[in-house]
């Protein structure tokens, strides 16, 4: 089993994020309870190297990889990565809290079939526990995640092709929980509510609903950043280079906010009401 929900981290990695228009790098060290950012690069991809989170083109999308961990100057040569929460199947199961890791998993590939609507040689599979079941201390929940074997080799192969070797496989939405736990104090209430987490990108809007720091909802919408960029190239008559970059830089005329910004706003507001 790869590990999809690994938290555990024994030796330092590389995050590796792959979206619809770049790939970005993040290198963490931690002393104590605190993070540094010891590097961060990001570069763009080809056009439609990855359409709706899957990779088209695997030389494209590794080259652009091995480019930014050139631009990142970093001597790490493991990589954390994630799958898209659509490709994932997640379920939470409850299992004798006495087994041990190992009898879990012969457990769960027994049963598997069914909780997972495909051939189990074709999918990749994980487990984390997660707690103790209320009202039975000797029962434990289980999250178990699967995944089609193509979505997690896709991801495997652009890292090998930039010299990096896949050491975690996680899932968006439970690295988005993750990281949030690690911010969590910054605001009232800490992790013993509920948030919602709205990740808006070029294509794809990610909403996370979180209670007491674990996620019960994640929904993906077709919507992002591209919306904004083409509504102001078609606005101002510009080329969609030069409305991506004004996007980001600023020296518009001074009716975008009104005219442009803020119906996009409120289309964002719409996506994950």
């Amino acid at each position: 089993m790869l590990p999809f929900l690994s938290k555990k981290a024994s030796t330092a990695k590389l995050g590796i994020d792959i979206s619809s228009t770049s790939v970005k790098l993040l290198e963490l060290s931690r002393s104590g309870n605190r993070y540094k950012v010891e590097a961060y690069a990001v570069e763009p991809l080809p056009a439609n190297a990855v359409v709706e989170k899957n990779i088209n083109d695997v030389e494209g999308v590794g080259e652009a990889i091995a480019r930014v961990v050139s631009r990142a100057k970093s001597g790490v040569k493991n990589a954390a990565v994630a799958v898209a929460g659509s490709s994932v199947i997640t379920k939470v199961i409850e299992m004798d809290g006495k087994l041990s890791d190992d009898e879990m998993e012969s457990q769960i590939k027994v049963e598997a079939d069914q909780y997972i609507p495909y051939p189990l040689d074709e999918v990749a599979i994980d487990f984390e526990v997660q707690g103790t079941v209320d009202g039975s201390a000797d029962m434990v929940e289980v999250l178990l995640a699967a995944c089609r074997n193509e979505n997690v080799e896709l991801r495997v192969d652009v890292l090998e092709i930039a010299g990096l070797t896949a050491k975690v496989m996680d899932v968006e939405a439970y690295a988005m929980e993750r990281a949030f736990g690690l911010v969590a104090d910054q605001i009232d209430g800490g992790e013993e509510q509920t948030v919602a987490i709205v990740d808006i990108g070029s294509t794809m809007t990610t909403l996370s609903v979180l209670h007491d720091g674990r996620t019960i909802y994640t929904r993906e919408q077709l919507f992002g950043g591209k919306q904004l960029t083409e509504e102001i190239q078609r606005r101002y008559g510009l080329s969609f280079e030069e409305a991506g970059l004004a996007k980001k830089q600023g020296g518009l005329p001074d009716d975008y906010e009104s005219e442009v910004l803020a119906p996009f706003k409120d289309a964002v507001v719409q996506q994950v009401s």
